[in-house]
């Protein structure tokens, strides 16, 4: 029974890779809409909500990087990377904060918001350490712009879906049995 469990989450885990470098195609027709909608940064939350904490970072960290890889998009430097830590952070938080919290439908909105902040900020410290520390090339305002007014098409549809498809999930009790 656990290795079928794991085979699950290992088969759910690379839908959620899968979808997570194939939705920036359908958004990224439009560059500045695309950028703002955050494509990449659904299939990862999901992942925490429905596989757990270690696979949402592990399809986090993965997803960003491995698309930099093959499409060259975004770029490694320092988009990639900063990606890969601040989508491991959502995948991460979600997955954790959706196991500790009662099961009530206010805690999905608790989780998916602290699993937001937390990568945002998350983002932005990476994108700091990366640049050396030079605030000059990413200050508060760079921080805000990115990850906040920039993003907030992107964070209205997560708050519209991710709580959607998980309440969905938790009625036909596929998520009661991790």
């Amino acid at each position: 029974m656990k290795d079928k469990k794991v085979i699950q989450k290992i088969t759910l885990s690379a839908m959620f890779t899968a979808l997570a470098f194939v939705l920036p195609f359908f958004t990224m027709q439009i560059e500045k809409i695309g950028d703002m909608l955050c494509p990449m940064h659904i299939p990862v939350i999901l992942c925490g909500f429905i596989c757990g904490a270690p696979w949402g970072l592990l399809v986090g960290v993965i997803s960003p990087l491995l698309r930099s890889l093959i499409m060259t998009m975004p770029p490694m430097f320092p988009t990639a990377i900063c990606m890969a830590f601040e989508l491991g952070t959502y995948g991460l938080a979600a997955g954790l904060l959706y196991n500790a919290l009662p099961k009530k439908k206010p805690y999905i909105y608790v989780s998916l918001a602290g699993a937001m902040v937390t990568g945002r900020i998350v983002w932005g410290i990476a994108r700091i350490v990366l640049l050396g520390f030079d605030f000059s090339k990413f200050g508060w305002s760079a921080f805000w712009a990115g990850a906040v007014l920039n993003a907030i098409p992107g964070i209205i549809v997560q708050i519209l879906l991710i709580p959607v498809v998980v309440i969905a999930l938790e009625k036909a009790n596929f998520l009661n049995n991790k």
